[in-house]
């Protein structure tokens, strides 16, 4: 189901469900949405309702049945591996296991680590990326470091000096807290001299740019539909088979057999079923894989994002008290998520007089990346600037307008002052 992307929101075929949606605010009356929360869940794309609408009167049980609707329930769902291969640039023999979103895909990548496994993380992961690898395997977790080249010259010598065995080094493709891209390439190539493996969160980066994972030159790859406008509770693991092949089953049960008997079972070896046990989520697949189908014309989508970003972080400079967070400055590349706080106001007061009295939705807290954010505050394990260690994140993509982002910028210069 391809389309062409055009973002006047009056005649884009990728328009997003929800778009202005009247919420009540503060005094009586409504306002139209402004959903400036993209990073942590994106709305969904017509394209993807479409498809779910279109596989629901043929919806049954996948694998091993033999009436029509299972059949054809059964071939929406491998057609959509191919789908989601084509769409991260998958070689043919990589495996395409769907999970419940990243948190789950990055699990059961540690899960199918061998034994002793050297990994390397920076602290600025998301905790999906940050956390899973602490059973059983020897972690080396650097600290965010404060340029791009640091961030290779860093990974270089914690591969260097890694015991031998296995390695794997864990990267972010796109902050979800400032929004700003990794060096994918070129610490896959430090990881190549060193031996060692790549795992790329690319959660945050796949709604925004294209990804492709033989240019890149990694290894796996983990994302989820609810960021990638499919919010339908899929997300996928891609990558080399042989660790997942090798690896006991992340789950027991049907499915992941290829028989039982009263004192032995035999696993599939197929990675793909060996660690896709019970029924799975068919429709949620369905939507993922339209929703890759969908997202063509990224030069367009770039270059709206873009524009869009730079309003947004020139007006947030403008307004005395506002400080955006960034690990590595102005000049560098992005995706549509900036990260900021209000001096001297709590960030959850701040973002629900947003939703309360201007009937804007952003996300406040830590994001789910605690030592990260520890870090651009400056407040080490301490409290911050704001008094309560959190920040406010406003983030965006199809379907957002400048009237958006201007609301954002006229409701945070009344807040601050």
């Amino acid at each position: 189901m391809s389309a062409v992307i055009d973002f006047a929101p009056a005649h884009s075929p990728l328009r997003v469900i929800g778009e202005g949606v009247p919420v009540p605010v503060a005094g009586g009356g409504t306002l139209p949405y402004a959903n400036l929360d993209y990073a942590a869940s994106a709305p969904c794309l017509e394209p993807v309702r479409a498809a779910i609408d279109a596989a629901l009167p043929y919806y049954s049980s996948v694998h091993r049945g033999a009436g029509y609707a299972s059949q054809v329930t059964t071939d929406r769902y491998e057609s959509a591996r191919e789908t989601v291969r084509a769409f991260v640039g998958a070689w043919r023999r990589d495996a395409v296991v769907f999970t419940r979103n990243t948190t789950d895909a990055m699990n059961l990548l540690a899960h199918a680590l061998p034994q002793g496994t050297t990994v390397v993380v920076f602290e600025s992961e998301h905790h999906a990326s940050l956390l899973p690898w602490q059973r059983g395997n020897r972690v080396v977790r650097l600290p965010a470091p404060a340029s791009r080249a640091e961030a290779i010259t860093a990974a270089a010598e914690a591969l260097r000096s890694a015991p031998s065995g296995p390695r794997l080094l864990v990267v972010t493709a796109a902050s979800n807290v400032t929004g700003e891209l990794w060096p994918v390439a070129e610490l896959a190539q430090v990881a190549r001299e060193h031996g060692a493996r790549v795992a790329v969160d690319a959660a945050q980066a796949v709604p925004h740019r294209p990804f492709d994972m033989a240019e890149l030159d990694v290894d796996y790859v983990a994302f989820s539909g609810h960021k990638l406008y499919a919010p339908f509770g899929a997300g996928c693991l891609v990558g080399r088979a042989d660790w997942l092949r090798a690896a006991e089953p992340y789950l027991l049960g049907g499915g992941a057999t290829a028989g039982v008997d009263a004192t032995e079972v035999t696993w599939s070896a197929d990675p793909q079923a060996r660690h896709e046990a019970g029924t799975p989520n068919v429709l949620g697949v369905v939507a993922l894989a339209a929703a890759c189908e969908a997202l063509t014309g990224w030069d367009a989508l770039i270059t709206e994002e873009e524009r869009l970003l730079s309003r947004l972080r020139t007006g947030l400079a403008a307004i005395p008290g506002v400080r955006e967070l960034t690990l590595w400055g102005e000049p560098s590349p992005r995706v549509g998520i900036v990260s900021f706080v209000v001096e001297g106001r709590p960030s959850r007061e701040v973002a629900t007089e947003l939703s309360d009295r201007f009937g804007i939705g952003v996300r406040d807290g830590k994001f789910c990346a605690h030592p990260f954010l520890r870090r651009l505050l400056g407040t080490g394990s301490g409290g911050c600037a704001d008094g309560d260690g959190t920040a406010l994140r406003a983030s965006f993509g199809i379907g957002t307008t400048d009237q958006h982002i201007d609301r954002l910028l006229t409701a945070l210069g009344q807040l601050a002052r």
